[in-house]
């Protein structure tokens, strides 16, 4: 990987000025190179990694695994495009195994979620089923640990 797309992927808040000093090149050319990756969609976009709790986000987030058919000369891309493009969809994964897509989504509560699958998820030609799993509590997310993870809970290694 690019090292400056490394530096900006591990902490996206870091100045031209930080970057220019970490890589030994010119702020004009990180400026350069990261206008150049977003426009080339290198750069997907910037976000923070939040704690939902401690934001007051009382929402539910579901892994919903679907397995779908695919369409000639197509394959699963139309499809697994078409499932991205809802609002609810945070991520979509083609993925090995004994489910096609892991479709990451978001909604305000259970019910939300439930009417998502029911009413514009199984309804789309092409899939044949789906499987529904509520995320119950977030221990890392984004490389990160969440609700104050430390070092100190780490059991002893016995050899």
């Amino acid at each position: 990987m690019d090292p400056l797309i490394e530096l900006l992927n591990n902490n996206s808040k870091r100045t031209h000025q930080e970057i220019a000093g970490i890589l030994g090149i010119a702020e004009a050319e990180v400026a350069a190179r990261i206008a150049a990756a977003e426009a080339d969609g290198t750069i997907l976009g910037y976000s923070a990694v939040v704690d939902r709790l401690k934001a007051g986000q009382r929402g539910v987030t579901a892994l919903i695994e679907v397995r779908i058919s695919p369409e000639r000369d197509g394959g699963f891309d139309r499809l697994a495009r078409r499932i991205s493009k809802f609002d609810q969809v945070r991520e979509c994964f083609l993925m090995s195994g004994g489910y096609d897509l892991a479709v990451f989504v978001e909604g305000k509560d259970l019910l939300d979620v439930a009417t998502f699958v029911a009413e514009k998820l199984s309804t789309l030609g092409g899939v044949l089923s789906t499987a529904t799993r509520f995320q119950l509590k977030a221990y890392k997310e984004g490389g990160f640990l969440v609700n104050g993870g430390s070092d100190e809970e780490r059991l002893p290694v016995s050899p």
